[in-house]
């Protein structure tokens, strides 16, 4: 069965916002080159999740996991996404779409910033 992911984030008018997460996107490729990987944006930006995952579900995509690139679980995961994920459960019903914590929940996400924010400090004092 093949398995998709699709890396979602918010967008930005400035080409260059998406910079870190086009990097993710290719570490992700990298890492599991079996695994058919994407990024959609909510707005300003293209793809959209819609057209993301249409794409996906056309690579024969049997399962597919949303990953929000968001630091934490506001409006638009709580709202936006779930309405964006119904739609494409309707179009492409032969497809399991699953929807998985804001990655800024991630313990190991956490720990990162964490340490880049103290980095400085130790940097400072050596």
């Amino acid at each position: 069965m093949k398995t998709g992911v699709l890396l979602f984030c918010h967008g930005a008018r400035d080409p260059n916002w998406a910079r870190p997460f086009e990097a993710v996107l290719a570490r992700v490729r990298e890492q599991e080159p079996c695994v058919s990987v994407s990024l959609a944006f909510l707005e300003f930006m293209t793809p959209g999740l819609l057209q993301a995952g249409r794409e996906l579900a056309e690579l024969g995509c049997a399962q597919v996991q949303v990953v929000p690139l968001f630091l934490g679980t506001g409006g638009h995961v709580r709202k936006d996404l779930p309405l964006l994920i119904d739609q494409l459960r309707q179009a492409h019903p032969d497809v399991s779409w699953s929807v998985r914590p804001s990655i800024g929940e991630s313990a190991g996400v956490i720990a990162a910033m964490a340490d880049a924010a103290l980095s400085g400090l130790m940097d400072r004092n050596a």
